[in-house]
């Protein structure tokens, strides 16, 4: 049997990149995938249409969604695709984004304004009505896709690492707020080929940095294989998998439990509060 026989993912950003390498993935393991995304090929053709037709010719089955997904009525348009074409939305990993790189000081309120609305508003357009069918309908599991830009920085990309810093956090709520509805939250941060980064890469780089890599790990997450891990970041890349985390040092105690702390007290105790003791995941912050 298959990983994901029966059942239905939504996928942003699918048209190409990472998120074709997750539809086509997705589909070879049973499941039904709604291909959204604006982009066109050479010809003039929406890359989710061609996508969409190369897994069904293939024997799977997908329908393509061009709708812009970074308005509300987009989102909902988005869940309103996958139950008119299969009834149910099980998965949604929200993978759409884009670069507006600049320096902040060479950085236009334009720039800023629409990496933010596709790269973070367009999660809450279509993660509110998927969460919402979800809830009433036994649980799933949504991805959301951040970046190593965002957790720790990348010169040039301070609208970008904004967006996916807040993705972060965005995941890290609605962990919380799915928990009792079966929803399973992950924030995945990729590294992978691109159009932008493939000049700059040898051939062995290209082989490494396959999208097909990352997806596995992406199958890994909305697959029962996870069992019901929940709140997890992962790194993702053809050279390393792993989590990523917040940590707290042993740190000192503040001046409501010290009365007459100082900076300079802080200044002393630096050993304490900067020496990373532990890894903390939200949930340490929940119980």
């Amino acid at each position: 049997m298959a990983l994901l026989d029966g059942k239905v993912a939504l996928i942003t950003g699918a048209g190409r990149g990472l998120g074709e390498a997750y539809a086509r993935l997705f589909a070879a393991e049973g499941a039904a995938v709604v291909i959204n995304d604006l982009g066109r090929d050479e010809a003039g053709q929406f890359t989710a249409e061609g996508v969409a037709q190369s897994i069904r010719a293939s024997g799977g089955r997908a329908v393509a969604h061009t709708t812009d997904i970074s308005t509300v009525a987009g989102g909902t348009s988005l869940l309103d695709c996958a139950l008119t074409a299969f009834g149910r939305a099980d998965i949604l990993v929200n993978n759409a984004g884009i670069l507006r790189d600049k320096s902040l000081l060479k950085l236009d309120e334009s720039d800023w304004d629409l990496v933010l609305q596709v790269n973070l508003k367009s999660m809450y357009c279509t993660t509110k009505p998927v969460f919402a069918w979800m809830k009433e309908n036994g649980g799933g599991v949504i991805v959301n896709t951040s970046s190593t830009s965002g957790l720790v920085g990348n010169f040039g990309q301070s609208n970008y690492g904004a967006s996916k810093a807040g993705v972060m956090g965005f995941s890290n709520v609605l962990t919380l707020e799915g928990v009792k509805f079966g929803i399973r939250v992950w924030t995945l941060a990729p590294a992978a080929l691109s159009a932008l980064t493939a000049p700059l890469m040898s051939d062995e780089m290209k082989e490494q940095f396959a999208p097909e890599h990352v997806a596995q790990t992406a199958l890994y997450m909305v697959s029962s294989l996870s069992g019901q891990r929940t709140g997890h970041t992962l790194f993702a890349s053809g050279q390393s998998i792993r989590e990523l985390k917040l940590v707290s040092a042993e740190g000192i105690p503040g001046g409501g439990y010290n009365p007459g702390l100082t900076a300079q007290d802080i200044a002393a105790a630096e050993d304490k509060v900067y020496r990373p003791e532990k890894a903390l995941t939200i949930m340490d912050f929940a119980k």
